[in-house]
C-alpha cells in the first residue's frame, strides 16, 4: 500500500438514522443511503460502474438478492460491468474499501458504489435475532455446543484485561458515556439520553464482569459510500478523503484459539497502517474505534498506539475521547449508542470518519479535521483491521 498512498478516495456518503423500521424493508435504507452517497459524491447515478454490496444477515433470501444484482436494477444504473459482495461481518466495511481501492488503482473501474443494508431489529423476532446474531461467527463445532456466546466473549476478554492492567469497572463504563455523549449529538443515533457511569453499573449482569448498558443491541439501518481515484476526486468533490493507510491481521476462527485475548491483531495491524500513511499516531484527529463492547474499544485504541498499555481506561474517564476532549473518540456514537446493524457497525464508523475530515459531522464537527483512523473487525474479533484517511497526503 505505501507505493499506492492517496490514489484512491471517498467522494460520497449517505447514511438513514438507526432504529427499529418495522414498516420499511432493508432495500428502501440501501437505496436511500445509496441516493445520498452519489448525490453526495457529485456524480450522476449512470457513472457508477461497479457496485459492492454487503451480506445482510437477517435473511440469506435478501442477501442473495443483493450479490446477483437486485440493487443495480431498483437504482436503475445503465453502466455497470460488475456487482461483487464483499462480506467479512464486522470489517466489511474495510475489506471493501481495500477491494475498491485495488479496482479504482488498476483501472478496472472508476466509480464504486458499496452499501450495508440489515434489518437486525425487526426483520426476525426477537429470540430470532439473539440466536442469529449471538454466535455468529462462534464455533458450532468446538465452542457453541458448550454455551459460548458474544457476551460471555466479551467478558472473557473484559477480565484478562483488567488483570493485567488494572483497568476499573467505571472505567469501562466511561467507554459507553462517552460514546453516548457522541451519540446525543448525532440524529442518525437511536440511543440520544444522557447516560452516567453510575447507571451503567447498576445495569443488569449479563455475563461476569459484563453488565447489560456495556453492551450493543441490534437495529435497521444503512449507509453508503462512494470511491473514484483521487485524480476525479480532485474534480468532483470540494473536500476528498484520501485512502491514505491500511493494515490488517487474522489471527484465529475460533476464540480459543486467539493467542492473546486482550490484544489480538491490533498493533501489527496498526503499525502497517500508519507506516503506508507515512503519519503517526501523533497525527490523528479523530480515532473511529469499534465498540461492540468497551473492552474492544480500549484495547484497539491501545494497540495502535494512541496510549500506552493499561491508559485507554482512564483517558476515557477524563473526558478526553468525549466531546470538546484532546482525541475524539467513535464520534458518531459507536454500536453502543448509535446501535449495532450487522456489518453496519463498521461501515458506520468508515462513513463516520469520512463525514469528519470533509467537514460534514454537525454539531459533533471536531475541528480542523485532517487525519482519521478507522478499526474494524469481524466475528470474534478475529481479523484486526485499521484504515487511516486524511483530507491531504502527507
Amino acid at each position: 500500500m505505501a507505493n499506492n498512498r492517496g490514489q484512491t478516495a471517498i467522494i460520497g456518503i449517505g447514511e438513514v438514522p438507526t432504529g427499529r423500521h418495522r414498516d420499511q424493508g432493508a432495500i428502501s435504507f440501501a437505496l436511500e443511503s445509496a441516493l445520498m452517497a452519489i448525490a453526495d459524491a457529485g456524480l450522476d447515478k449512470n457513472e457508477i460502474d461497479f457496485v459492492i454490496p454487503t451480506g445482510s444477515l437477517f435473511s440469506s433470501q435478501f442477501s442473495n438478492e443483493l450479490a446477483t444484482c437486485r440493487l443495480v436494477e431498483e437504482l436503475g444504473l445503465k453502466n455497470v460491468t460488475s456487482n461483487c459482495e464483499v462480506f467479512s461481518g464486522g470489517s466489511s466495511s474495510t475489506n471493501a474499501l481495500r477491494v475498491a481501492s485495488a479496482l479504482i488503482e488498476t483501472g478496472r473501474a472508476r466509480s464504486i458504489l458499496f452499501v450495508h443494508t440489515d434489518k437486525l431489529g425487526t426483520g426476525l423476532s426477537a429470540q430470532g435475532g439473539i440466536d442469529l446474531f449471538s454466535t455468529a461467527g462462534i464455533s458450532m463445532e468446538w465452542e457453541v455446543p458448550y454455551g459460548q456466546h458474544y457476551s460471555t466473549v466479551a467478558a472473557l476478554a473484559t477480565e484478562r484485561y483488567k488483570f493485567e492492567t488494572g483497568t476499573t469497572d467505571e472505567q469501562l463504563s466511561a467507554v459507553c458515556v462517552s460514546n453516548r455523549k457522541w451519540a446525543e449529538l448525532n440524529p442518525n443515533a437511536f440511543f440520544r439520553t444522557p447516560l452516567t457511569i453510575e447507571e451503567v453499573m447498576a445495569s443488569k449482569m449479563l455475563s461476569t464482569p459484563l453488565r447489560a448498558k456495556q453492551s450493543n443491541m441490534l437495529f435497521d439501518g444503512g449507509a453508503a459510500y462512494v470511491v473514484t481515484s483521487a485524480e476525479r476526486a480532485r474534480d468532483l468533490s470540494e473536500k476528498p478523503v484520501y485512502v491514505l493507510g491500511e493494515g490488517g491481521l487474522v489471527t484465529h476462527f475460533a476464540y480459543h484459539q486467539e493467542p492473546d485475548l486482550t490484544r489480538f491483531g491490533w498493533a501489527q495491524a496498526g503499525r502497517q497502517a500508519f507506516e503506508d500513511a507515512g503519519i503517526t499516531p501523533a497525527d490523528i484527529d479523530v480515532a473511529e474505534i469499534y465498540d461492540s463492547y468497551p473492552i474492544y474499544q480500549l484495547i484497539a485504541f491501545e494497540e495502535i498506539g494512541l496510549c500506552g498499555r493499561g491508559e485507554a481506561g482512564a483517558l476515557h474517564m477524563s473526558g478526553a475521547t468525549a466531546p470538546g476532549g484532546t482525541i475524539p473518540t467513535t464520534t458518531d456514537g459507536g454500536m453502543l449508542s448509535k446501535g449495532h446493524i450487522g456489518a453496519g457497525g463498521s461501515v458506520s464508523l468508515l462513513v463516520e470518519a469520512a463525514r469528519q475530515i470533509m467537514g460534514k459531522a454537525g454539531p459533533r464537527q471536531v475541528p480542523d479535521c485532517r487525519f482519521a483512523v478507522e478499526t474494524a473487525v469481524g466475528g470474534t474479533y478475529m481479523d484486526a483491521q485499521v484504515t487511516i484517511l486524511g483530507s491531504e497526503i502527507p
